[in-house]
C-alpha cells in the first residue's frame, strides 16, 4: 500500500511541473507576441546604422 501511495504522489508532482511548464510557456508566447515587432525594429535600426 505504501508503495500505491508513493507512485501517486510522484505521478502528482510530475502533473504539477508540468502544469507550470505549460504556464511559463503560454507567458513566454504572449511575451514575444507582443514585444516581437518592437524587438525586429530595434534590430532593423542598429543593422541599418540608426
Amino acid at each position: 500500500m505504501l508503495f500505491l501511495k508513493d507512485e501517486g504522489q510522484q505521478g502528482q508532482g510530475l502533473m504539477e511541473y508540468a502544469l507550470v511548464l505549460v504556464l511559463v510557456a503560454v507567458v513566454v508566447i504572449v511575451i514575444i507576441s507582443l514585444l516581437g515587432p518592437q524587438i525586429g525594429n530595434m534590430y532593423s535600426r542598429i543593422t541599418s546604422g540608426w
